[in-house]
Formats: structure tokens, sequence, C-alpha cells
């Protein structure tokens, strides 16, 4: 069989759940659709773009002549509704995970199996944080994908990984349907993140790139909000891990003690991925959520003061329900002081079942995608700024490929604690000695840029350990 995955790292991880569960049943992979009895394609379901995407790939694995199953958050999501809509495939949702080589059976002998009815999954587990910890160990509790650890099989080989610290989301945004199909936030217990950090390690993996719909989150419902703060150095000292990154902060629950954290401990990098979305006080407020423009500057300043070459990124919407002018302009002043080095830019869509589906002050699509252009202009400039700013530091680049046999002797492509591996851009590295590998941690001088991207001197590996 063969496994296809859309969306974000967490996505990406719930795969290699579901293929080490299917290798354990018998389950032979393989990378290419053509030849392979059946098809699974995770999907994604967050935007109407991405939800778009999982069609046309569920539609493009109908062609390889295979059974095509659906799973992931758009089957979740719609469950009987898309396997109205695609009755070329079979949709199954989150609780048929780990029974996936049984569903599997019965797709592929032709036995019945009825959509599942989408639910909202918040209301499947208690309110109160702590209470869902004994809650998720009881037999009758949801399934919960990337909880309760099981062998992954890797479906890459580079080395770098993504490392699921929790799922779901207890926060409220008007504009994001996430928790509605992923359900109340659950923390995975450390004891179980440390196993899976320490197994990543034996397959090769030196970075863990931290994962989690709000990873500032982790730990409220274990009782303890510092389990983060105290989990990082542990992750950092497993044998083989030479670098650890946390993605998905929330700016509004980023609490000091976090902060000095990531900044000053040995072997974590400096890096801050924060849900900012915007920045006009009042168009937070309409969003659900907190902050603004000094504050989240102030936020910025804080870590830069611990850490200066600290790296930040973020994503923001355009064209929310009611946004203004004088909105986009305070977003502008946010970004232009900020000096962030990666800023996604989205335009606003609705997604059905959440609050700013019915607000009031509705934007036309063109002048959505208009604003989007503007900002996303603005952020070109700003970010390559950024780039230009680091010409002339020390980086810590993380080797990624080879570039010698295309670039010449002793090239290397990797990337520097602040570029997120898959998000962030690249550090090319001239002067590689020759002995070196995969996920090696190499001391290189900045030298030059291209856009977002660096070029960097190498001067010699990090020392095991440090």
């Amino acid at each position: 069989m063969a496994l296809v995955t859309l969306g974000c790292a967490r996505n990406e991880v719930d795969s290699e759940e579901l293929a080490g569960r299917l290798a354990a049943d018998g389950y032979r992979l393989v990378d290419d659709a053509e030849g392979a009895d059946a098809v699974l394609v995770n999907t994604c379901g967050f935007i109407e773009s991405a939800k778009k995407d999982s069609v046309d790939a569920i539609l493009a694995a109908t062609d390889s002549g295979a059974r095509v199953v659906a799973v992931g958050c758009m089957a979740e999501r719609y469950g009987a509704e898309l396997a109205g809509a695609l009755p070329e495939a079979t949709v199954l949702g989150f609780d048929d995970y780990t029974a996936i080589g049984d569903r599997l059976d019965d797709v592929l002998e032709d036995r019945p199996l009825v959509p599942h009815s989408p639910r909202d999954r918040r209301t499947l587990l208690p309110i109160s944080p702590v209470a869902r910890t004994a809650a998720v160990a009881a037999p009758e509790a949801p399934a919960i994908p990337g909880h309760g650890w099981v062998q992954r099989r890797r479906l890459a080989s580079g080395p770098t990984a993504a490392l699921k610290l929790a799922s779901g989301c207890d926060r409220r945004c008007a504009f994001c349907a996430i928790p509605a199909f992923r359900g109340s936030f659950v923390s995975r217990p450390p004891a179980e993140v440390l196993t899976e950090a320490r197994w990543l390690a034996g397959q090769g993996v030196t970075e863990l790139v931290l994962v989690s719909e709000n990873s500032t989150s982790y730990g409220k419902d274990l009782g303890d909000l510092r389990s983060l703060e105290r989990l990082l150095p542990e992750l950092a000292a497993v044998e083989g891990i030479v670098r650890v990154r946390v993605a998905y902060l929330q700016p509004a629950e980023l609490r000091p003690g976090l902060l000095e954290v990531i900044a000053g401990t040995a072997g974590v990098a400096p890096y801050y991925d924060l849900s900012f979305q915007h920045s006009s006080p009042g168009l937070l407020r309409r969003m659900r959520r907190f902050g603004g423009t000094d504050d989240f500057l102030a936020l910025v300043g804080r870590a830069r003061a611990l850490a200066p070459e600290a790296g930040f990124r973020t994503n923001v919407i355009l064209g929310f329900p009611g946004e203004t002018e004088d909105d986009v302009a305070e977003l502008e002043r946010f970004l232009t002081e900020a000096r962030l080095d990666a800023v996604g830019v989205f335009g606003y869509s609705d997604e059905e079942g959440t609050e700013a589906v019915g607000l009031p002050g509705k934007l036309d699509q063109p002048e959505i995608d208009a604003r989007v252009r503007r900002i996303t202009d603005l952020v070109e400039e700003l970010t390559a700024q950024r780039a230009e700013d680091r010409v002339g530091t020390r980086v810590e680049v993380l080797l990624t490929e080879d570039l010698s046999a295309e670039e010449g002797s002793g090239v290397w492509a990797g990337h520097a604690a602040h570029q997120d591996p898959d998000a962030d851009g690249t550090t090319t590295l001239t002067g590689v000695p020759a002995e070196a590998r995969p996920g090696q941690l190499v001391v290189a001088d900045v030298v030059g840029t291209e856009g977002v991207d660096l070029v960097a001197a190498a001067l010699a590996p990090v020392p095991a350990g440090r």
C-alpha cells in the first residue's frame, strides 16, 4: 500500500503512526501508488485551499486503480458528507486509527463500512484540563492520533523529524475550526515523549521539531504548566540529538520561564514560532485573541534581549471580517518594527462552524487578495533585509544534503537555528570537511544571502555533547 500526506507536520507524525501500525499488521508500504493495492490519503481540512488539495489528492489516487482510503482532518471533519461527495473513496475517522489494519482489510475484502457522522470532539472529554489525563486512559476514550505511542515507521530519511507534544486546542479563535475536529487539548506524558525522542535518535534523527496545536499549553492538563520548561533540557540531553526546536507557540501563553529556557538551554534552538495572526488590537479582539502591536513588539524584544540572534516566524491573516485600512496599517507597523525571519501570509476564508462565518463586515474577495499581495510584498522585502542583517554573524548549521556533486567540493545545504527545516529558508555552506555527514552541526560565518536564504563559510563541526 501507499501513503499520501497533506497538511502540517502534525499530520506527518500521524501518517508515520499509521504506517507503523500497518507495517505491524503485515502491510508492505510502497512509495508509488501505481501497483499498490490501496492508497491511504491523510487529508488536511484547515482552510479552503487545503481542502481542495486533499480532494485533488483523493481523485488522483483513484486514477491509480488502487482502493482509496481517506483519513486525517478533512475525513474526520466531514465523514459521511465527504464519503457521499467522493464515493470513489472509503472515509475513516480518528477512531479507526487504532485498528487501521483491520479497516484496510475490510476495504480490500469489500466488507461494507459505514462512514462516521462528524461530532464536536471538544465534547468527548472533560472540560477540566487536569481531569482529561485520567479520561484519556479510559477504555471508552476517543482515539487521539499521536497518543499512546506505538513505534512509528519513518516515511522520510532526513536528520530532522517532528515529535508531537499534544493534540487538540482549548482556544476559541473566531476563524478556526481545528478544535471542533481535533478536540480539546491533551498533552502526551513527558515519559512517552522522551521514549519516542530516543527512538527517533536511534533512527538517525539529530534535530527534533516539537509540534502540537498550541505548544505553550503543554502540561496544563497534567497539572504542571512548567512541563515544557522541564522537558526541553531532557530532550536536548537525549543521546544523538543535537538540536530541539519548538513550533506553534501562542503569544498570550508564552511565560517568562519558557521564554528563558528556549533562549538559554544548550541544544535548544533560540527560535520562536509565534502565532500572532494579526497585530491590530481591535481586530484581534474580534478574532477572540489577545495582544496587539506594542505587546508583541515587547515580547520579541524580551526574547532578543535573552538571545540577540534568535529566530522568529509567524503567520498573519488578511481580510478578516471588519478589517479596516487602519488595521492593515497597524499590521504593517508591527511587521516593519519586529524584523521577523519568516512570515506566512493568508487570506481569510469562511470556515463552517466558526464564529467568524456570522460576523458582519465581510470583505470582497478582490479586496482580500489585494491586501494579501500588499503584505506579501512587504514581508518578502522585510525578511530579505532580516537575512542580510545576519551577514557577518556566526551560525550553527545542521547539514541536510551534500551538494558537492552539483556545486563543487565541500558544498552542503542545511539550516541554521533560526530556520525551521520545512518553512524558513535554508543555508548553503561552503568549505565543509570531506568527512561531514547529514545531521551534523557545523559552525559557519554568514557571508551572503539569496532572499531569505543564507550563504555561509564552514569553520568547524560543533563538538559532540557540548
